[in-house]
Protein backbone atom coordinates (compact mmCIF):
# COMPACT_ATOMS: atom_id res chain seq x y z
CA UNK A 1 0.00 0.00 0.00
CA UNK A 2 2.74 2.26 1.01
CA UNK A 3 4.60 1.23 -2.53
CA UNK A 4 1.02 2.26 -4.28
CA UNK A 5 1.25 5.56 -2.54
CA UNK A 6 5.11 6.49 -3.30
CA UNK A 7 4.08 5.36 -6.92
CA UNK A 8 1.41 7.96 -6.91
CA UNK A 9 1.85 11.67 -8.53
CA UNK A 10 3.48 14.05 -6.13
CA UNK A 11 0.62 16.30 -5.75
CA UNK A 12 -1.74 13.56 -4.62
CA UNK A 13 0.81 12.23 -2.11
CA UNK A 14 0.47 15.59 -0.54
CA UNK A 15 -3.54 15.25 -0.94
CA UNK A 16 -3.03 12.01 0.73
CA UNK A 17 -0.81 13.37 3.47
CA UNK A 18 -3.03 16.09 4.30
CA UNK A 19 -6.02 14.14 4.14
CA UNK A 20 -4.50 11.88 6.60
CA UNK A 21 -3.30 14.60 8.89
CA UNK A 22 -6.63 16.24 8.45
CA UNK A 23 -8.20 12.19 9.83
CA UNK A 24 -5.66 12.68 12.32
CA UNK A 25 -6.40 16.07 14.18
CA UNK A 26 -9.87 15.47 14.26
CA UNK A 27 -9.65 12.32 16.12
CA UNK A 28 -7.65 14.21 18.29
CA UNK A 29 -9.74 17.20 18.82
CA UNK A 30 -13.30 14.78 18.90
CA UNK A 31 -11.44 12.05 21.19
CA UNK A 32 -9.08 14.02 23.62
CA UNK A 33 -9.13 18.06 23.10
CA UNK A 34 -12.74 18.40 22.78
CA UNK A 35 -13.53 16.77 26.22
CA UNK A 36 -10.72 18.31 28.14
CA UNK A 37 -11.58 21.04 26.85
CA UNK A 38 -15.28 20.57 28.06
CA UNK A 39 -14.01 19.20 31.47
CA UNK A 40 -11.55 22.38 31.53
CA UNK A 41 -14.72 24.96 31.33
CA UNK A 42 -16.42 23.38 33.80
CA UNK A 43 -13.93 22.86 36.44
CA UNK A 44 -13.25 26.25 35.93
CA UNK A 45 -16.47 27.35 36.11
CA UNK A 46 -16.68 25.52 39.72
CA UNK A 47 -13.20 27.73 40.87
CA UNK A 48 -15.29 30.70 39.91
CA UNK A 49 -18.88 29.55 41.97
CA UNK A 50 -16.50 28.76 44.77
CA UNK A 51 -14.61 31.64 44.96
CA UNK A 52 -17.74 33.77 44.42
CA UNK A 53 -19.31 31.39 47.32
CA UNK A 54 -16.09 32.07 49.62
CA UNK A 55 -16.30 35.73 48.68
CA UNK A 56 -20.13 35.85 49.81
CA UNK A 57 -19.19 33.66 53.19
CA UNK A 58 -16.73 36.33 53.89
CA UNK A 59 -18.88 39.10 53.49
CA UNK A 60 -21.30 37.23 55.91
CA UNK A 61 -18.89 36.16 57.86
CA UNK A 62 -17.58 40.18 58.57
CA UNK A 63 -20.88 41.22 58.61
CA UNK A 64 -21.60 39.18 61.20
CA UNK A 65 -18.98 40.15 63.25
CA UNK A 66 -19.66 43.88 62.50
CA UNK A 67 -23.52 43.00 63.79
CA UNK A 68 -22.81 41.18 66.73
CA UNK A 69 -20.18 44.42 67.48
CA UNK A 70 -23.38 46.86 66.96
CA UNK A 71 -25.26 44.85 69.23
CA UNK A 72 -22.31 45.06 71.82
CA UNK A 73 -22.42 47.96 71.78
CA UNK A 74 -26.09 48.85 71.65
CA UNK A 75 -26.17 46.26 74.98
CA UNK A 76 -24.06 48.78 76.54
CA UNK A 77 -25.83 52.02 75.60
CA UNK A 78 -28.80 50.25 77.21
CA UNK A 79 -27.28 49.30 80.06
CA UNK A 80 -26.39 52.40 80.69
CA UNK A 81 -29.24 53.94 79.72
CA UNK A 82 -31.27 51.39 81.88
CA UNK A 83 -29.02 52.73 85.16
CA UNK A 84 -30.01 56.59 84.37
CA UNK A 85 -33.68 55.53 84.30
CA UNK A 86 -35.20 53.50 86.65
CA UNK A 87 -38.07 51.54 86.62
CA UNK A 88 -41.19 52.02 88.45
CA UNK A 89 -40.08 49.96 91.55
CA UNK A 90 -37.20 52.26 92.25
CA UNK A 91 -39.11 55.43 92.49
CA UNK A 92 -39.86 55.61 96.01
CA UNK A 93 -36.10 54.88 96.66
CA UNK A 94 -34.58 57.61 94.30
CA UNK A 95 -37.25 60.05 95.10
CA UNK A 96 -36.36 59.61 98.96
CA UNK A 97 -32.38 59.73 98.29
CA UNK A 98 -33.51 63.33 96.74
CA UNK A 99 -35.37 64.26 99.94
CA UNK A 100 -32.36 63.44 102.30
CA UNK A 101 -29.93 65.16 99.86
CA UNK A 102 -31.52 68.00 100.68
CA UNK A 103 -31.18 67.55 104.81
CA UNK A 104 -27.95 66.01 104.33
CA UNK A 105 -27.08 69.43 102.45
CA UNK A 106 -28.18 71.03 105.30
CA UNK A 107 -31.93 72.29 103.85
CA UNK A 108 -35.03 72.34 105.60
CA UNK A 109 -37.59 70.58 103.24
CA UNK A 110 -40.71 72.75 103.27
CA UNK A 111 -42.13 70.90 100.47
CA UNK A 112 -41.75 67.45 98.60
CA UNK A 113 -44.69 66.65 96.57
CA UNK A 114 -45.59 64.51 93.73
CA UNK A 115 -47.10 65.45 90.69
CA UNK A 116 -48.62 63.58 88.04
CA UNK A 117 -46.67 61.59 85.73
CA UNK A 118 -46.67 62.17 81.80
CA UNK A 119 -46.36 59.66 79.76
CA UNK A 120 -44.09 59.20 76.52
CA UNK A 121 -43.35 56.00 74.14
CA UNK A 122 -41.00 54.19 76.41
CA UNK A 123 -40.26 56.76 79.01
CA UNK A 124 -42.29 58.44 81.92
CA UNK A 125 -41.51 61.97 83.23
CA UNK A 126 -41.82 61.97 87.74
CA UNK A 127 -41.96 65.67 88.77
CA UNK A 128 -41.99 66.63 92.11
CA UNK A 129 -42.62 69.98 93.47
CA UNK A 130 -39.96 70.51 96.16
CA UNK A 131 -39.13 73.69 98.37
CA UNK A 132 -36.64 74.04 100.92
CA UNK A 133 -34.99 76.84 103.04
CA UNK A 134 -31.79 77.17 103.68
CA UNK A 135 -28.42 79.41 102.96
CA UNK A 136 -26.82 80.29 99.19
CA UNK A 137 -24.19 77.48 99.73
CA UNK A 138 -26.19 75.28 100.91
CA UNK A 139 -29.11 75.32 98.04
CA UNK A 140 -25.94 75.05 95.54
CA UNK A 141 -24.71 72.53 97.39
CA UNK A 142 -27.72 70.34 96.74
CA UNK A 143 -27.98 71.11 93.87
CA UNK A 144 -24.40 69.83 93.18
CA UNK A 145 -24.97 66.76 95.16
CA UNK A 146 -27.95 65.96 92.87
CA UNK A 147 -26.46 66.72 89.28
CA UNK A 148 -23.97 63.91 90.68
CA UNK A 149 -26.07 60.80 91.37
CA UNK A 150 -26.11 58.28 88.59
CA UNK A 151 -29.81 58.80 88.01
CA UNK A 152 -31.03 61.70 85.65
CA UNK A 153 -32.77 64.16 87.50
CA UNK A 154 -33.73 68.07 86.12
CA UNK A 155 -34.12 70.91 88.18
CA UNK A 156 -35.60 73.43 86.50
CA UNK A 157 -38.32 76.44 87.97
CA UNK A 158 -36.22 77.74 90.20
CA UNK A 159 -37.28 80.74 92.63
CA UNK A 160 -35.13 82.37 95.39
CA UNK A 161 -37.42 84.47 97.89
CA UNK A 162 -37.76 85.68 101.27
CA UNK A 163 -34.11 86.53 102.08
CA UNK A 164 -33.39 86.80 105.18
CA UNK A 165 -29.73 87.28 107.43
CA UNK A 166 -29.61 84.65 109.72
CA UNK A 167 -26.13 84.06 112.27
CA UNK A 168 -24.58 86.14 109.56
CA UNK A 169 -26.11 84.08 106.47
CA UNK A 170 -28.69 85.15 104.26
CA UNK A 171 -31.15 82.44 104.41
CA UNK A 172 -33.69 81.99 101.40
CA UNK A 173 -36.62 79.83 100.35
CA UNK A 174 -35.91 78.20 97.46
CA UNK A 175 -38.73 76.24 95.39
CA UNK A 176 -38.00 74.20 91.80
CA UNK A 177 -38.73 71.36 90.65
CA UNK A 178 -37.18 68.47 90.18
CA UNK A 179 -37.53 65.70 87.36
CA UNK A 180 -36.94 62.18 87.10
CA UNK A 181 -37.26 59.84 84.46
CA UNK A 182 -38.41 55.56 84.42
CA UNK A 183 -38.96 53.06 82.25
CA UNK A 184 -42.43 51.98 81.39
CA UNK A 185 -43.40 48.35 81.64
CA UNK A 186 -44.38 46.79 78.25
CA UNK A 187 -47.87 47.20 79.84
CA UNK A 188 -47.87 50.23 79.86
CA UNK A 189 -46.16 51.25 76.56
CA UNK A 190 -48.98 48.78 74.67
CA UNK A 191 -52.04 50.66 77.14
CA UNK A 192 -50.34 53.65 75.84
CA UNK A 193 -49.94 52.73 71.95
CA UNK A 194 -53.52 51.47 71.88
CA UNK A 195 -55.08 54.85 73.41
CA UNK A 196 -52.83 56.77 70.96
CA UNK A 197 -54.24 54.62 67.98
CA UNK A 198 -57.85 55.34 69.45
CA UNK A 199 -57.15 59.18 69.61
CA UNK A 200 -55.99 58.87 65.95
CA UNK A 201 -59.11 56.93 65.02
CA UNK A 202 -61.72 59.22 65.95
Amino acid sequence: MLERLFDLPRTQRILYFAGFLAFLLFLYVFLFYWPRSQQLAEKREAISSSLQERDRLSALAANLEKAEEEVRELDARLKEAAAQLPDEKEIPDLLSSISSLGRESGLEVLLFKLKPEAFQDFYAEVPVEMAVRGGYHQVAVFFDKVRRLDRIINIADITLKEPNPTDGQVVINAAFSATTFRFLSKEERDRIAAEKKKAAEK
